[in-house]
């Protein structure tokens, strides 16, 4: 921890930063947990009701490096402000969505807003903390996240969304309330100084806060030729593969093996325990052992072997073991992939958001990839055993590049 802030108040700043999180996974999951209703009120498809409920990381593929680019250089005090009010408005114009139209222009303006997040957070750890202590703080605002998907699941469709009248008026007031937060966080990144302190902790000059052409082709040349980042990026595209496959799926493939829809819920609850026990405790040991890269390979292999589990057990604790194993793999993948870019030569705090930015932009092909392989693959041959082979596959390709990490740039 530099003299720059003291360490209580660097955390204080990123639990802060972390309740935009929350906002916007509650945001972003609840046309999930409501789409039964949207769809009958709506009048909306199949097509259409997958197309929206995709919507937000397909947006991350096109804007998500210039987004990074721009955080960078604005600062992550008045790009997550600017998140948070962008996502919150668009909640509240889905609220008024009359169709399709309405509803997926609501939907796309959320990536645009959850962009800002996804990139301006890991900007702001680095900021705040040295390379070497970026891991406990990335954990912490990944598990703001988890708890606004739970809570869209588990609050706001089954308590909130009767209680206020039904989705419309739930959407509404969830975009208030984060409009509102968006005004508290530039507040509190004022009094702090967050964007002040972006240059003075980058050592940056004028010219590393320019959006003139020269110097946005000089940082995107630097991020996109470097090797090291290139595996996080492989390793980042495994992770969102697994990750979106196994959560879109899991609860489908238990029904299909017997279980019933409420126990293959609980069920899949499990997967988001243990991935939140795999974001706390992964790199806080890595950290402590100086072993980031180490820990990369261990927690691909541990995928690999949770997915071989789920693929190959009948119904029973075996399975369920295999769920949690699974879990705890993915889940340590997600800090880490996060915390690395900063302690890369090259990269540092200067270019965290375009380097975060550039594993997401790539990465978002897996996380869209994955489910749609394994529906696609299960049309094709009746079982969802290739589609979780290529899942597994891809936690061995997270082992093998965190393996050229490892031995050949450590």
């Amino acid at each position: 921890m530099t003299a720059r802030m003291s360490r209580r108040r660097a955390y204080a700043a990123v639990v802060v930063g972390t309740g935009g999180y929350t906002c916007l996974m509650f945001i972003w999951f609840s046309l999930p947990a409501s789409l039964t209703t949207i769809i009958a009120d709506l009048g909306l498809s199949g097509t259409q009701a997958g197309v929206v409920a995709g919507a937000v990381p397909l947006t991350y593929i096109p804007i998500a490096l210039f987004t990074g680019l721009v955080i960078d250089r604005v600062g992550p005090g008045r790009s997550l402000a600017a998140g948070i009010l962008i996502y919150g408005v668009a909640q509240v114009g889905r609220s008024f969505a009359a169709g399709f139209p309405s509803l997926l222009a609501a939907t796309l303006l959320i990536g645009v807003g959850a962009t800002a997040i996804t990139f301006g957070l890991p900007k702001l750890v680095s900021v705040l903390f040295p390379p070497d202590e970026t891991g406990v703080p990335s954990s912490i605002y990944l598990v703001g996240a988890s708890a606004g998907t739970a809570g869209a699941f588990a609050v706001g469709r089954p308590i909130l969304s009767p209680l206020l009248g039904g989705w419309r008026e739930l959407f509404f007031w969830s975009g208030i309330v984060a409009i509102g937060y968006g005004f508290l966080w530039f507040v509190v990144a004022r009094r702090l100084g967050i964007d002040a302190r972006n240059r003075a902790a980058n050592d940056a000059d004028a010219a590393d806060s320019s959006l003139s052409l020269a110097a946005i082709r000089r940082d995107l040349e630097l991020v996109l030729t470097h090797r090291e980042l290139q595996l996080v990026v492989v390793i980042g595209t495994m992770y969102l593969l697994i990750a979106h496959g196994i959560q879109g799926w899991l609860p489908t493939l238990l029904e299909s093996r017997g279980y019933s829809p409420d126990r293959a819920g609980r069920t899949t609850s499990l997967l988001v325990a243990a991935n939140v026990v795999g974001v706390l405790t992964v790199p806080v040991a890595a950290d402590q052992l100086g072993a980031r890269r180490t820990a990369l390979i261990a927690c691909g292999l541990v995928a690999t072997l949770g997915i071989s589990g789920v693929l190959s057990s009948d119904l029973g604790l075996v399975l369920l073991g295999s769920v949690v194993v699974t879990g705890f793999g993915y889940g340590g993948l997600s800090p880490l992939i996060r915390a690395i870019p900063p302690a890369l030569e090259g990269i540092g705090a200067r270019l965290t958001g375009t380097a975060v930015g550039f594993i997401f932009a790539v990465g978002e092909i897996g996380g869209f990839l994955g489910p749609v392989l394994i529906g696609v693959l299960y049309d094709l041959t009746g079982s969802y055993a290739p589609g979780l082979g290529i899942l597994a596959t891809g936690g061995l390709v997270v082992a093998v590049a965190g393996g050229v990490l490892r031995y050949r740039y450590e």
